[in-house]
C-alpha cells in the first residue's frame, strides 16, 4: 500500500506548472514568473513550517496567496508509514477548487498557481485566489449565541444549509479534513438581508475519492461537531443536522454516528489541553 501511494505521489511531482494570467503578470517583477510569485509579500494570516498564507493587493484587487516551501522527507515518510498520501503543496488545493466548482459548492475562486521542482521533499508551489471580501465565518458568527441566541428560524435554515453542503461534499467523494466552523463562511452582505450563501474555504488538505468514504466523512463530521460544542446548540438542532445530512445516505449507520461522537469528544479534550493551547499561542505569536 505504501509503495503504491509513493508511486502516485512521485508521479504527481514530475509535473512543473506555472499558470498565471496576464492580468497578474503585469504586476510581477522579473522574467521568472514562478520566482516572482514566490517573492510576493503581504499581510500574513498564517505562517507555519513549510507554508505561508498572505493577503495582498495587485492593482486595485485583493487576493490571497499560499506559498509552499517543501514538506521534507520526514513528513513524507511519516505519512507513508500511516498509509496516507502526503500533501506536498498547492496542487491539492488547486484540484479541490476545481472539484468544488464542478459539484456546485462555493469557494475561493482560483486565479493562478504554480509548481516547481521534482523532488517531493523540497518542491515549491503557490496558489493565488480572489479575496472573497466581506465574509464572516460560522465560528465568529456563533460566538455570541451563548449570551444572545439567534433567531430560531434563521438558525434552522443555517443548520439545514450546512448539513446539505456537507452531504453534497461527501456524496461526491470529497473530504475536507479540516471541516471546522471556521472554514465555513457566509456572505456578510447577503446575511444582512437574511440570505444564506455558504463558502467552504482552506482546502489545502482536501481528499478526492471515487465514491463516498465512510471513514473520512466520519472524521469531517466529527470535526464539525467538535467545533460546534460551545455554540449552545440544542439536542434538536443536532437531530435536525443528522436528518438533513444522513437521510438515505448509506454511510450513515448507527455505528457511524457513534464514531462521530467519540472522535468529537476526543478532539474537544485535545483542543483544551495545555499542550495544544500552548502550540496555538506560539503560532499566533509568530504571525503577530
Amino acid at each position: 500500500m505504501a509503495k503504491k501511494i509513493l508511486k502516485e505521489t512521485l508521479k504527481e511531482t514530475l509535473k512543473e506548472i506555472v499558470t498565471v494570467p496576464n492580468e497578474i503578470k503585469q504586476y510581477l517583477v522579473g522574467h521568472d514568473v514562478f520566482s516572482a510569485m514566490m517573492n510576493l509579500s503581504g499581510k500574513v494570516f498564517r505562517d507555519v513550517r513549510g507554508r505561508k498564507t498572505m493577503q495582498l493587493t495587485l492593482g486595485e484587487k485583493s487576493y490571497f496567496i499560499k506559498q509552499h516551501f517543501g514538506v521534507g522527507w520526514a513528513e513524507i515518510i511519516k505519512n507513508l508509514l500511516s498509509f496516507k498520501k502526503p500533501i506536498l503543496g498547492a496542487i491539492t488545493e488547486v484540484n479541490a477548487i476545481k472539484k468544488l466548482d464542478e459539484i456546485g459548492i462555493a469557494t475561493t475562486p482560483l486565479v493562478a498557481y504554480g509548481v516547481s521542482g521534482c523532488n517531493p521533499a523540497i518542491q515549491q508551489s503557490f496558489i493565488l485566489t480572489d479575496d472573497l471580501g466581506d465574509i464572516v465565518s460560522l465560528e465568529d458568527l456563533c460566538l455570541s449565541w451563548q449570551s444572545s441566541p439567534p433567531d430560531v428560524k434563521f438558525k434552522r435554515r443555517l443548520i439545514i444549509a450546512v448539513a446539505k453542503l456537507a452531504r453534497k461534499l461527501h456524496e461526491s467523494g470529497v473530504n475536507h479534513r479540516d471541516f471546522y466552523l471556521c472554514h465555513l463562511c457566509l456572505d456578510a452582505q447577503l446575511l444582512k438581508r437574511g440570505k444564506i450563501k455558504l463558502y467552504l474555504i482552506d482546502l489545502h488538505r482536501m481528499l478526492i475519492h471515487r465514491s463516498a468514504s465512510q471513514q473520512h466523512s466520519m472524521k469531517d463530521i466529527a470535526a464539525l461537531y467538535f467545533s460546534s460544542m460551545d455554540v449552545a446548540l440544542t439536542p434538536r438542532d443536532y437531530l435536525r443536522f443528522k436528518h438533513y445530512y444522513g437521510q438515505g445516505f448509506s454511510i450513515c449507520t448507527t455505528h457511524f454516528w457513534q464514531q462521530v461522537e467519540t472522535r468529537a469528544l476526543k478532539l474537544y479534550a485535545k483542543f483544551h489541553s495545555d499542550k495544544f493551547q500552548k502550540r496555538l499561542a506560539d503560532e499566533k505569536r509568530l504571525v503577530d
